[in-house]
Parts: structure tokens; sequence; C-alpha cells
């Protein structure tokens, strides 16, 4: 097993309510960095704020929110170090092909999924420079590197957006030792993904190469390789982790 220490390192963590953030809150705490999780939902139960976490609970869309919950973190851990832009939404059902999709639908999935990540990048990309850089990590997905017969095109699209931004981000900013890098997670089981029957996962474990549906851990996993140090002659890249899924594209 891989140890990191992020001991004296702050992370600022959307998403933290569930899921993959939640997985990857839980790491960067157990490796012994501090954190500012950010997400609309509660505070899971099993988070405790203290001295190496606080939760802010709000839209990631608020600027002035996002603005004062980065603040607030750095005020009280000295730092910012690491990004980790991990809530995004997918609207099943509503989210359709650009031919028949609500405009209002295309509006609040570019919201959640593109505008959060400008908000949070924003916040936190002073506080990096002032200690001589950092890292971020943003979620995409494989959705975006092939079609879809049956298409969620705001969510495709957003997502898409997140690519090309955290690239412009990783050129910007690559003088200033920050480092950005999108995931493209695969089928992994979320909440998400709680509409599944055990007959959905079933099928769709047997369809992946390797047999089996992701588990959040291990995209936090992938997320804290690439905060980490030893990704530092990293940036800029895809890092697709889908348990091979795309051999079959």
């Amino acid at each position: 097993m891989i140890k990191y220490d992020f001991t004296g390192r702050v992370a600022v963590v959307t998403g933290a309510g569930g899921g993959m953030g939640f997985a990857l809150t839980e790491k960067l705490l157990g490796a012994g960095a501090s954190v500012l999780g950010i997400d609309l939902k509660d505070k899971p139960v099993s988070l405790e704020e203290g001295a190496n976490l606080t939760y802010a609970q709000g839209d990631l869309c608020d600027e002035a929110f996002v603005g004062k919950a980065v603040s607030d973190a750095h005020a009280k851990f000295g730092r910012i170090d690491y990004l980790a832009n991990i809530a995004g939404v997918l609207l099943f059902g509503k989210d359709v092909t650009l031919m028949d999709i609500e405009m209002d639908v295309w509006d609040r999935v570019m919201d959640i999924n593109l505008k959060s990540m400008v908000h949070t990048t924003r916040a936190a990309v002073p506080y990096m420079k002032q200690v001589g850089g950092g890292a971020m990590v943003h979620f995409g997905t494989i959705q975006c590197l092939r079609g879809d017969a049956k298409p969620q095109d705001a969510y495709v699209a957003s997502k898409s957006a997140v690519i090309a931004m955290s690239k412009s981000i990783a050129m910007q900013f690559a003088d200033q030792n920050i480092r950005s890098n999108v995931i493209h997670p695969g089928v992994t089981l979320t909440p998400m993904q709680e509409r599944w029957s055990d007959e959905d996962k079933k099928a769709m474990a047997d369809y992946v190469p390797m047999k089996r549906v992701g588990k959040p851990e291990d995209l936090a996993d992938a997320a804290l390789y690439l905060l980490s140090d030893a990704s530092s002659y990293i940036t800029g890249i895809d890092l697709i982790v889908d348990d091979g899924l795309m051999l079959k594209y």
C-alpha cells in the first residue's frame, strides 16, 4: 500500500458530502492534511470538524460563498496547497440530447459542473501562489471521450469544458509551480448511481474488462496521487480511471 504524507498541507475538496469527494477527504485527513470540505449536502456524520477539518455547506455556484469559505479556511489553517473539484451533477431524465433539453436544465448543469470550478480556482490560486505552488485535480467523465446512443449533452459538454479549462490553468500557472490535471472516472458506485438495481450492477461489472465496478476510494486514490509530490512532473493531463472500459471503444 502506498502511503502519502500531507502533514502541514491544506486541501479544498468540493463534493465532500458524499461519494468520491467524501472518500478523498477521508484519505487526505488520514494522510495528515487539513481540509476544507464544501458541499450543498449536510456534513457526513463521520467527518468531525476540528483542528484539521472545516466544512462549508452551501452553493458552489455562489461566488461570494465560495470566496468566503476558502478565505476562512486560509485564515484558520494558514495556507492553501490543493484543490479538488469533484462536485457535479447529472440530471437523469432531464439531461438529454441538445435537440430536446430544456435550457434551464442546460444552464443549471453548466453552473454546477463548470462555473463552480471557475469560482474555486479563482479563490484558491492566489493562496497557492503565496506558498510557492500547488496542485489541482478536476473530475471529468469518460463520456467526454466517446459518443453515446443515449446522450446527456449538458453533462458531457460541461465536463468537456472542464478538460479545456484544466489545460489552460496548467499552462497559465506552470511557471508558478501550480499543476492542474483531470481524472475521468469510469463506472463507479457513488450516490449518483443509487438508482442502479443489483442486476444493473452485475451487468455493469460483467461489461467492464476487469469485471468490477469502481468504488469512490479507487478514484480518491488517483486524486491523492495527482495532488501529491509523487506527481510533481505531471500537469495538464487527463487520467482515465475506468478499469479498462475505454479499451472497448
